[in-house]
């Protein structure tokens, strides 16, 4: 009697339900019952002739064998589905479902400035664009294309460099995309008002808008060059969007801190914002993008790619 033999599609099957831990969010994501899932899944263990998922009410877990299927056989599908994408590509350019996530204080600045031209250069290219702030493990069971976040490099567990690491999750790569240089700023009538400070200590003696008001947030380390300085700040304001920090400012009520990029530009034009101390600027800005795996989809380069040249520097 002959051994089943063992379907490549029903291994790509189990990737995607290993993935997302769950037959129901693998089969919705699949557009397939999920009963016909589960079965594919039984056959496909049937002809290895191991278990490789522990299924009860409550979870799914991997067995040791299914671990090591996993591990093996996720790079496996990815390649081949980079190889379909880039045929289709040639046949067309990117096309497919694009899942981003990034938090709302990224999307209101970087979006009115990308979407209607990436649409308009890539038709094929659906964008779903999630604004919660999950963290990856929160998402390992409907995985982005593209997760883009603020942070530091200790956030990821990354190497000094910050260039790039698996960030703590299975599977997951996550780089430093850019780090922004981070200046001052108020508006011209704020400044009529209140004077201009000169020098880092003079922000003691300003309204400062701060991330949020605790201690912690109450000091600003200020570069220039070599030298760096911590100034106390205070304020009866705080805002962690930058949109709202930099509408704020531009309401005359306080300084803020703004990153120099192509994409904020317009937000400091349109508020009339005056750069202060030139020469010092504020702790860099971190933007990092975690990728569901280290190959990337035709689909999810070209929108990288896109959205690079608004986070440079501004002209």
């Amino acid at each position: 009697m002959e051994a089943p033999t063992v379907q490549l599609n029903d291994i790509a099957l189990f990737v995607e339900v290993a993935k997302r831990k769950s037959f129901s969010l693998a089969a919705r994501a699949l557009d397939m019952p999920t009963s016909t899932l589960s079965r594919r899944i039984n056959e496909l263990e049937r002809a290895i002739g191991l278990r490789l998922i522990n299924r009860n009410t409550r979870r799914l877990d991997l067995t040791e064998a299914g671990a090591a299927y996993m591990r093996r056989c996720q790079g496996l599908i990815d390649e081949a589905r980079l190889a379909h994408e880039q045929l289709l590509a040639l046949a067309g350019g990117p096309s497919g479902n694009l899942r981003v996530s990034m938090p709302y204080s990224l999307a209101i600045w970087l979006l009115p400035e990308i979407i209607n031209d990436f649409t308009e250069r890539y038709p094929d290219i659906e964008c779903e664009f999630d604004l919660s702030m999950l963290t990856a493990s929160d998402t390992q069971g409907t995985p982005f294309d593209v997760m883009l976040r603020f942070g530091r490099n200790s956030d990821y567990n990354l190497p000094p460099t910050g260039e790039q690491g698996n960030g703590g999750h299975s599977g997951a790569v996550v780089q430093e995309l850019v780090r922004l240089d981070n200046y001052l700023y108020a508006s011209d009538r704020y400044l009529e008002r209140h004077g201009e400070p000169l020098a880092p200590q003079d922000l003691s003696g300003h309204q400062c808008l701060r991330t949020t008001i605790d201690d912690e947030h109450s000091h600003w380390m200020l570069h220039n060059g070599s030298i760096s300085e911590m100034v106390p700040v205070s304020g009866h304001l705080a805002a962690n969007n930058m949109s709202i920090a930099g509408t704020l400012a531009g309401l005359d009520l306080a300084i803020t801190r703004m990153p120099h990029c192509r994409a904020l530009d317009p937000i400091i034009k349109r508020n009339s914002l005056k750069r202060l101390l030139p020469g010092w600027s504020v702790d860099p800005i971190s933007i990092y993008v975690t990728y569901p795996s280290s190959i990337q989809p035709a689909k999810t380069r070209a929108f990288m790619d896109f959205i690079l040249p608004m986070l440079g520097p501004a002209q």
